[in-house]
């Protein structure tokens, strides 16, 4: 299947007439053989120094789409939403009045078909597959194929940020760094269990703030001990005030331990027959 088959072909985005390659811009191309072998320079007639091609485009950089053309006679009032194709000719060029080519131009964003190539033969019997007749004009019949077209995803351009921008920022400039010294070794665990007991409010105020920072806790420096009430050698009458009783194994078994005889029982009788 070719592209123009399976739909993926830009459609035309412009028509005109120029007088040869040099008058042809760039993003055109000129139609210079027709399908059937003959050269397509249209001329007026005997004596003509210079004759002149059809040429098109399909540059979309003006987001606009050929979406209709036809071939008017001069006694033809141009229809409506039509304009005359562009003329990029030489001074010794005049395209003929008799027979105009017209076009209609859409936004891109507007149309689903448009026109997605013309072709030029010089026999007028001559029929060609997928194209649609749309005219006759100075011995040549103009053609045309019509669909979908794919229209090229639009690319970001890239922003350009000057050096003014780039050095505007709301942070403030951070201070320079500070040289590197040499920290305190860290003390080992058992070390640090024995100071947590001995280490006093004015030991902390004193210590560095680097070796607070590695090797001192919230913790240190606060002693731990119960309090009186729950001390065994301050107050031996601890057990009588709280009313604490220590059960053995066997005294919790003899004070919970439940047979479920009433249950057994219930289970085991049987229900009284009734007699018919």
């Amino acid at each position: 299947m070719s592209l123009m088959e399976s739909g993926k072909v830009l459609p035309l985005t412009a028509v005109a007439w120029t007088s040869n390659t040099g008058c042809c811009p760039k993003d055109f191309t000129l139609i210079s053989i027709t399908v059937d072998g003959v050269a397509a320079n249209f001329t007026r007639g005997f004596g003509m120094k210079s004759g002149y091609y059809l040429c098109y485009s399909k540059d979309l950089k003006g987001s606009v789409v050929v979406s209709d053309i036809q071939v008017i006679s001069d006694k033809d009032s141009i229809p409506h939403g039509y304009s005359y194709i562009r003329e990029f000719l030489d001074s010794k060029t005049a395209v003929s009045k008799k027979k105009r080519v017209v076009v209609r131009t859409s936004p891109v964003a507007n149309v689903e078909m448009a026109v997605l190539d013309i072709k030029l033969t010089a026999k007028s019997k001559m029929l060609l597959q997928h194209y649609t007749y749309v005219g006759d004009i100075n011995g040549y019949v103009l053609w045309c194929r019509k669909g979908p077209f794919s229209s090229p995803a639009p690319k970001a351009k890239p922003r350009s940020i000057s050096l003014e921008i780039r050095s505007l920022s709301l942070e403030e400039p951070s201070a320079p760094a500070l040289p590197l010294r040499d920290l305190p070794p860290i003390p080992q665990q058992s070390r640090l269990s024995n100071r947590r007991h001995s280490l006093n409010a004015g030991d902390v105020q004193n210590t560095c703030a680097d070796s607070s920072l590695q090797a001192i806790t919230a913790l240190d420096g606060v002693p731990f001990s119960l309090h009186p009430d729950f001390n065994l050698q301050a107050n031996g009458t601890l057990n009588s005030q709280l009313n604490i009783h220590i059960k053995s194994v066997r005294d919790i078994e003899n004070e919970y331990n439940y047979t479920f005889t009433v249950e057994e029982s219930a289970a085991k009788r049987i229900r009284p027959s009734v007699s018919t």
